[in-house]
């Protein structure tokens, strides 16, 4: 089953019909462990509604809930990085993070800064090297447990986490720098390892970039990376958790304004935004 959130409402999607769930706090919903025997409980007394249509502009699946990230969970991700800080003298920081037991773990984004479904993210002014980093993401409810899955638009600025790994709160949060939807994707089964992630680029209309890897290259367990983050921390909402990239464009690649970038993932859909 898949919620969505709209203007009006959140709505949703099980067994070919669309749901509306009236007043619906997002944060106390999220937040529910047993989300998914929750929602098959309810779904009997919601009213229906016509199909979300597919081109909908859609208000990210969020409450007021932190986003955080992962990094350096795929051998492309550890092998770019390397890349991008070599005249740094930081190339090995990244090889020892991917090899070490504790993941590495940062926050991305407040909810106010995230943006949704035909939402427009943002490059940084000051930075002259930026890509999109497509991510499968985790909603954690508030007891650590998975219980959801929607996709991650991780903006980053290369050039600027390039120069010093220190610059890395700089180069990943700012204002629009984080995408998620369409949709929640509600499950009691983990996605399976070779469920694929994919993404393109156009620039005005046409394909400049295209990426695709698997959830099997995905060197740390979703789990164990929610494990750490959960160490010592709370999140009474819930949380979202992106799992980092294995799709890294070419280093000559950076983002203009106006290119429009869809991330898909097998069961979940496709996330599509403007640089704007």
């Amino acid at each position: 089953m898949k919620l969505y959130r709209t203007n009006s409402s959140v709505l949703l999607e099980h067994e070919h019909q669309t749901h509306v769930l009236p007043e619906t706090n997002l944060d106390i919903l999220l937040a529910r462990q047993d989300l998914h025997e929750h929602l098959i409980r309810t779904i009997a007394s919601l009213p229906t509604v016509a199909e979300v249509p597919a081109d909908a502009p859609l208000l990210p699946p969020i409450g007021t809930q932190e986003v955080w990230a992962a990094g350096v969970t795929y051998f492309r991700s550890r092998s770019a990085r390397m890349e991008e800080s070599k005249t740094a003298g930081g190339g090995n920081f990244y090889d020892r993070v991917y090899n070490a037991e504790r993941p590495e773990l940062f926050f991305k984004s407040t909810a106010s800064r995230v943006v949704g479904h035909q939402g427009k993210v943002a490059i940084r002014s000051d930075a002259k090297w930026s890509v999109p980093e497509p991510e499968l993401t985790l909603l954690c409810s508030s007891t650590g447990r998975i219980t959801g899955y929607t996709i991650g638009n991780d903006m980053s600025s290369r050039d600027i986490e390039g120069e010093n790994p220190l610059y890395l709160p700089q180069a990943k949060v700012y204002n629009r720098s984080c995408a998620l939807g369409p949709c929640i994707l509600v499950s009691e089964q983990p996605l399976k390892s070779s469920t694929s992630i994919e993404i393109e680029i156009l620039r005005e209309y046409t394909s400049v970039f295209r990426g695709a890897t698997t959830l099997d290259n995905l060197k740390r367990d979703p789990q164990t990376l929610v494990d750490y983050l959960f160490r010592d921390n709370v999140f009474p909402s819930g949380c979202f958790l992106l799992t980092g990239t294995g799709i890294v464009p070419p280093d000559a690649f950076t983002l203009h304004p106006r290119d429009e970038i869809r991330i898909s993932i097998e069961q979940i859909g496709t996330l599509t935004n403007v640089v704007g």
